[in-house]
């Protein structure tokens, strides 16, 4: 039986570009300072010409970001004015399908404890739930929290981004609160609009390693990469593999209460991938062990699609995809990725479509920490194609220097300061039509 959600049919594929929209305010004092890409990319100003690129590239959807931490200005407060006019622009005269992502990596200033503070599953659901009421109708697809993942990673493990805790028990702490938030606020979304699509996002993880002592290690690191999912959707119970885990860090038992007993519906699982960035290869180095990046290349998104698929069995959409490297090399990496998602369509695989993100050049989250690589990897010279990534630059030297060349258009500096836009090769390689399932399956 063909099964049917709003925008995105199983019988045919879905074509997307997402817009990088990493908004993370952190509370005066920090170390770090404000990350907002659509603010360093001149989205905010070039914000009509971006979607109208989105839309003319051939694109009939677009993750968009709502910036929580601008719009939620406090509790029981909201200032969408630069939300209504943008969404207005890309549903009604665009006619693209928003997949709205109300949470990435950043929450409200007022939020103290950001995703550790006893308020945030309340806040978010307070806001998903305004959001939902708001644009029922307009914008009926929504992602909770983009990401979990990785969030826990930059917030609670390794101190990058509030409420920088660290540690496995920072993890757990911020895992586990988003996962309590997430809960609430699809139950929020669907009290506003029962007809809303929950698009689930969470970035794949591959791990490997050559050396047998560190095979604990990434057996560790391939049961968390799916930990935050299974939270949210309610399947860590006594015998969970991790609950021991999850409690002897910190997690409290009142809280896994709840979580397994408030599973929400989700609709689509979006899941992200890099072919040189998602694997990674576990290595001793002077004494300690680092994540080496790999290219994994189209073996690597069939692999990751197939596991989730295995695990969770509900319609999927790749939500982010791309690669960093020459107009060439993004050229072929697109070529290749909607080749594959075409290909596990075909074979009956519940994949609704495949998402470039980002559409423009963004500007490396190092920005913003004084230079310093945040990441929880380093790049691996013969399998990544960016030649100056282990370069870091200073942030007075402006945002060229950290521009991430992952875009379908090319960021570069004029004269006075500015940002031109110029489409890169692999921008006509663009899907523009969707491709409809073959008859018989």
């Amino acid at each position: 039986m063909t099964t049917f959600i709003e925008g995105f049919p199983h019988d045919r594929l879905r074509w997307l570009i997402g817009i990088e929209d990493t908004c993370v305010y952190p509370a005066p004092g920090s170390s770090m300072g404000a990350l907002n890409e659509f603010a360093l990319t001149g989205h905010d100003e070039h914000w009509r010409e971006d979607l109208a690129t989105a839309s003319g590239l051939g694109a009939t959807g677009l993750r968009y970001g709502v910036s929580w931490p601008l719009v939620h200005v406090a509790p029981g407060r909201f200032d969408w004015s630069a939300l209504d006019e943008r969404i207005d622009v890309a549903v009604n005269e665009l006619g693209l399908t928003v997949i709205a992502d109300l949470v990435h990596y950043g929450t409200p200033t007022w939020l103290d404890g950001s995703f550790a503070d006893p308020v945030f599953p309340e806040a978010l659901a307070e806001f998903a739930g305004a959001f939902a009421e708001r644009y029922r109708g307009v914008v009926d697809h929504i992602t909770p929290l983009n990401e979990p993942i990785t969030t826990a990673s930059f917030c609670g493990l390794r101190g990058v981004w509030p409420p920088a805790l660290t540690g496995w028990d920072g993890w757990t702490t911020v895992a586990v609160g988003i996962a309590r938030g997430v809960q609430r606020a699809v139950a929020a979304i669907r009290d506003a609009n029962p007809g809303a699509v929950v698009v689930h996002v969470e970035a794949s993880q591959l791990y490997e390693t050559t050396d047998d002592a560190l095979l604990a290690e990434v057996e560790l690191l391939r049961s968390l990469s799916t930990l935050p999912s299974d939270l949210i959707l309610g399947r860590v119970d006594a015998a969970h593999p991790l609950h021991d885990w999850l409690t002897g860090n910190g997690a409290a038992e009142e809280h896994l209460a709840e979580l397994l007993s408030g599973a929400p519906a989700i609709d689509i699982l979006g899941v992200n991938y890099y072919p040189d960035l998602t694997p990674r290869i576990l290595e001793v180095v002077d004494g300690a062990t680092r994540q080496v990046t790999a290219n994994r290349w189209a073996d690597g998104l069939r692999t990751v699609l197939l596991r989730w698929e295995e695990r969770y069995g509900m319609p999927m959409l790749v939500t982010e995809t791309s690669i960093e490297g020459t107009q060439r090399v993004r050229r072929d990496w697109l070529e290749a990725a909607t080749e594959t998602v075409r290909t596990l369509h075909g074979e009956g695989v519940d994949i609704r479509g495949l998402t470039w993100w980002p559409l423009l050049d963004f500007v490396d989250w190092s920005f913003a920490s004084g230079g310093r690589n945040v990441e929880e990897f380093v790049l691996h010279p013969e399998t990544s194609h960016d030649a100056t990534s282990e370069t870091f630059a200073d942030p007075a030297a402006g945002v060229t220097p950290f521009l991430r060349r992952m875009g379908l258009i090319e960021l570069s500096e004029g004269d006075d300061g500015s940002l031109l836009r110029t489409p890169t090769e692999a921008a006509p390689s663009f899907p523009r039509e969707a491709a409809a399932l073959p008859e018989g399956l």
